[in-house]
């Protein structure tokens, strides 16, 4: 249960309507914004779990794997010496700089490490993202919710471009959904292919392959739906 991040298929994305310089989004250790979202690796030898931690007013917003029996909890923050802990219905989280310690029912599970990269798409999921992608030389993140709602950071964060676009088109046949929208002046068309895709920097695997059209600029990289 090494991955955290629950996906659908491309299919209900592309056909029900749906690695770059990512420094600047929410980690525990380097953002001020009081909403913060942090997955931890878990686990020795062959038994590893990863859990998911999002701050909220007053406390800590927590999803376990489904084997605690216990999807989700609200702990709230309790003193200690360092770092943040955090308690509730058996549970205790804490978190200190890059590692965190669970325990439930009196199961300890020491040194989690912070997954930064796992930290970030599950912060765009739980922010309300429904597809995410990314590409490289230049760096750039794409970021769909609502369908229609675009927000697309590139040049390695200097541009950004936040516009609505019209309504997904979707042809079944090439297996493509496509948006189209005016932005800064100019055109710009996002075209969302069910093709798997490999990160040229990472390596890691996608469910789909994103190609932007942006005036006279093409982008591509590799995305995923989070919903």
């Amino acid at each position: 249960m090494k991955a955290v991040l629950k996906s659908i298929t491309i299919g209900a994305l592309l056909f029900g309507a749906a690695c770059a310089d990512e420094s600047q989004t929410p980690t525990a250790e380097s953002d001020p914004s009081p909403t913060v979202t942090a997955v931890f690796d878990c686990g020795v030898g062959e038994t590893t779990f990863a859990f998911t931690t999002r701050t909220v007013p007053d406390g800590l917003a927590v999803w376990l794997p489904l084997e605690f029996e216990r999807p989700y909890l609200a702990l709230r923050q309790t003193p200690a010496a360092s770092g943040s802990r955090y308690a509730g219905d058996g549970v205790v989280v804490w978190q200190n700089g890059e590692e965190a310690m669970l325990e439930v029912d009196g199961e300890r599970f020491s040194g989690c490490r912070h997954d930064r990269q796992a930290s970030i798409w599950e912060h765009a999921k739980l922010s309300g993202v429904d597809f995410r992608a990314t590409g490289n030389e230049p760096g750039w993140v794409l970021e769909i919710s609502e369908r229609t709602r675009i927000d697309l950071s590139y040049d390695y964060g200097a541009s950004r471009i936040q516009a609505v676009s019209s309504e997904p088109v979707s042809d079944q046949q090439a297996m493509r959904t496509t948006w189209a929208a005016t932005a800064n002046g100019q055109a710009l068309k996002i075209e969302i292919s069910a093709v798997a895709c490999t990160d040229s920097m990472s390596g890691d695997r996608f469910d789909s392959t994103v190609t932007i059209y942006l005036g006279d600029r093409e982008l591509k990289g590799c995305g995923r739906p989070l919903h």
